[in-house]
């Protein structure tokens, strides 16, 4: 960049000279005309308010944990070009997919495309995502305003992982998700509810030649996903076909792995789990059991609500109840 003359030296660092770069916020479709200089960033020796830093010099007296010599002063990166070594180091010079917050996008995103097309003289990204936040009661979530929470601290609240990314597919990513314990747990009983279903169907054997079914879903889903990453019609495809009576569970169960290679919800994995029963919940089963056979079934199904809502569900069969977790 500095070659090309697309760069400029401060007392503070060097900075990227944003006139010198035609295309400069069309991501944003800025116009640098009506810009105003950030309240937080004086514009000092800059050329004009969209010049960003692209190397800091480490002030006097002052060690930072990482910096480096350049232009014969201790120094280091700025934050954007941070991301775009990153991203060329294990990507290339150009890339199809850059995604991240639509809060990036006027800024942190606008320059990263500035200095990468100036410096390789080559198209940066070609499809940006943007998503929208994950909001916690109305707000962005944050530290300070609450509803932040990393995945290990909702594992030690017995919330599986998967469960969030579940919730996360039930929305678009352009549109705000609103994050609640509450939120949560409806997500991870439908994911549990998803991976019975999943067990279910890959217990049984069997294969139709239901070929144009078959491409039927999968045209759909991929129509779905395709049409600016639709999660939320791609997940409901999953569950439709399921249900589907017409297809066989030996081929519900392939068709299902093959879409989950989007989704990510490893049902590859999904496994039967060997859970002990604690004593309270043994009663209950038994007792429910000795209910049916007086055929006092309104005791019976208080009992298996009781379950229910205990995590525990009850599946009466030829050959006596069964049991499994939601």
């Amino acid at each position: 960049m500095e070659k090309k003359g697309f760069t400029y030296q401060t007392n503070d660092g060097i900075y990227f000279n944003t006139a010198k770069f035609r295309k400069y916020g069309e991501l944003a479709q800025l116009k640098k005309q009506k810009l105003q200089a950030g309240k937080r960033v004086e514009r000092r020796e800059k050329k004009n308010i969209t010049d960003f830093a692209l190397w800091k010099f480490s002030p006097e007296n002052e060690k930072r944990q990482q910096e480096w010599k350049f232009k014969g002063k201790m120094g280091f990166p700025g934050w954007h070009i941070e991301c775009s070594a990153m991203s060329m180091k294990y990507l290339g010079e150009s890339f199809d997919i850059h995604t991240g917050g639509e809060d990036h996008v006027n800024v942190h995103h606008t320059n990263e495309i500035a200095q990468s097309e100036a410096a390789t003289g080559k198209k940066f990204v070609n499809y940006w995502l943007h998503g929208a936040f994950l909001t916690f009661k109305g707000e962005k979530v944050s530290k300070s305003k609450g509803g932040l929470y990393t995945i290990s601290e909702l594992e030690n609240q017995n919330f599986n992982p998967l469960a969030y990314r579940y919730l996360c597919l039930t929305s678009h990513y352009r549109k705000p998700l609103e994050f609640s314990l509450e939120s949560l747990t409806s997500a991870q009983n439908a994911f549990y509810r998803l991976k019975g279903k999943i067990l279910e169907i890959k217990d049984n054997k069997g294969k139709t030649k239901n070929k144009s079914l078959i491409k039927e879903y999968k045209n759909s889903f991929i129509s779905a996903v395709n049409n600016d990453l639709d999660t939320a019609t791609a997940l409901a495809l999953l569950w439709n076909l399921l249900k589907d009576a017409n297809l066989s569970d030996g081929d519900k169960y392939l068709l299902a792995l093959e879409l989950d290679k989007v989704l990510g919800l490893e049902i590859k994995s999904f496994k039967h789990e060997n859970i002990r029963l604690d004593k309270k919940i043994k009663n209950l089963i038994q007792e429910r059991e000795k209910a049916r056979k007086k055929k006092d079934f309104r005791k019976a199904d208080k009992i298996r609500e009781q379950l229910r809502k205990e995590g525990i569900i009850l599946e009466d069969t030829e050959k006596g109840v069964k049991w499994k977790k939601e």
